[in-house]
C-alpha cells in the first residue's frame, strides 16, 4: 500500500497548517498596518494605504519633510580634505613664525607646561579642525577664541604643517608601573565604547581623532567633562559626547592618568 505525501494538498494536514498560518498572518498584517496606526493616529488617516504607510514609516503624500537641525553649531570642516597629504616646506617655515604667538600656553617647541595641549607631532588635520572650530564659533575658549578669529585659512593651514612637522612626545609607560587601563585597551562593549586606543592610537588612529599620549592630565580631564555637560559640542556625530557620557568617573580618571604618564621633560 503506497504511502502518503506529508507534503501534499492532498493531506489534510498540509491543508490545516497552511490555512492557519495565512490565517495568523493576515490577522497580524491586519492590526499591524491597519488597526494600531489608525488607533495611534485617533483616526487621522484616509485609508488603509495610509495605515500601511504610517505603519511602516513611510512619509505620507503632501506630508512637507521635517529638517531637523541642531540647537548649536556644527563643524564646516570636512576632515578627509582638511589638509594637504603633502609636506610643504615653506608652510611649515611660515607656521614657525605663526607659532610663536602660541608658545607661551603651547610651549616654544609644542610641548606645553601650562595644562595646555601639546602640539608637537600632533596630526595635521586635528590641528586645522580644531583651529576652524574655534574661528566658527563651534567649540569656544576665552584664549583661543579671540586669537583663532583672526587667522586666515592659510594661517590655520600653515600652523597645522608646522606643529605635525614637531617631533612628538613620546609615551611613556614605564615596567612596573599601573597596567594599561582597561578602557583604553578594552573599552567597555556593553556599554557602547571601543577602546581609546582604537581612535587615538597605540591600537590604531581614526583621521581627525587627536594623539593623546603625554597631554596633561587636568586638560583631558577637563575635555571629557566638557563632552560630558555639552559645553563642548565640536565632535564628529557626537562620538566622544557618547562616550564620555557612558564612561564612569573612574574610567575618566584612568584614561587620563595613563595618557599624562608622559617622560620627564628634560631641564632647561
Amino acid at each position: 500500500m503506497p504511502r502518503e505525501k506529508m507534503i501534499s494538498f492532498r493531506n489534510r494536514w498540509t491543508v490545516t497548517s497552511v490555512t492557519v498560518t495565512a490565517g495568523i498572518f493576515v490577522v497580524a498584517a491586519g492590526l499591524g498596518f491597519v488597526l494600531l496606526p489608525r488607533l495611534e493616529a485617533g483616526g487621522q488617516v484616509a485609508g488603509i494605504w495610509d495605515s500601511i504607510c504610517r505603519a511602516a514609516g513611510l512619509p505620507r503624500p503632501g506630508t512637507p519633510s521635517e529638517t531637523i537641525t541642531p540647537d548649536y553649531k556644527t563643524s564646516l570642516v570636512k576632515i578627509a580634505t582638511a589638509v594637504p597629504r603633502k609636506r610643504d616646506e615653506e608652510a611649515i617655515g611660515r607656521g614657525a613664525t605663526l607659532a610663536q604667538q602660541c608658545a607661551i600656553c603651547h610651549g616654544p617647541t609644542g610641548v606645553s607646561r601650562a595644562d595646555s595641549p601639546n602640539l608637537a607631532g600632533q596630526y595635521a588635520s586635528v590641528v586645522y579642525k580644531q583651529l576652524r572650530d574655534f574661528k566658527d564659533g563651534v567649540r569656544v575658549n576665552a584664549v583661543m577664541s579671540p586669537f583663532a578669529v583672526k587667522l586666515t585659512e592659510q594661517d590655520m593651514q600653515d600652523l597645522a604643517a608646522y606643529y605635525s612637522y614637531l617631533p612628538r612626545l613620546p609615551g611613556f609607560h614605564p615596567s612596573g608601573s599601573n597596567p594599561v587601563p582597561r578602557i583604553v585597551a578594552s573599552g567597555a562593549p556593553t556599554r557602547g565604547i571601543a577602546p581609546c586606543g582604537s581612535c587615538h592610537g597605540s591600537i590604531e588612529n581614526k583621521l581627525g581623532s587627536p594623539w593623546l599620549e603625554g597631554q596633561s592630565e587636568l586638560y583631558l580631564k577637563t575635555q571629557l567633562l566638557a563632552f560630558i555637560s555639552g559645553s563642548r559640542q565640536n565632535d564628529i556625530s557626537s562620538q566622544m559626547r557618547n562616550v564620555a557620557r557612558a564612561m564612569t568617573p573612574e574610567e575618566i580618571d584612568q584614561a587620563a592618568q595613563y595618557y599624562a604618564n608622559k617622560e620627564p621633560l628634560a631641564a632647561e
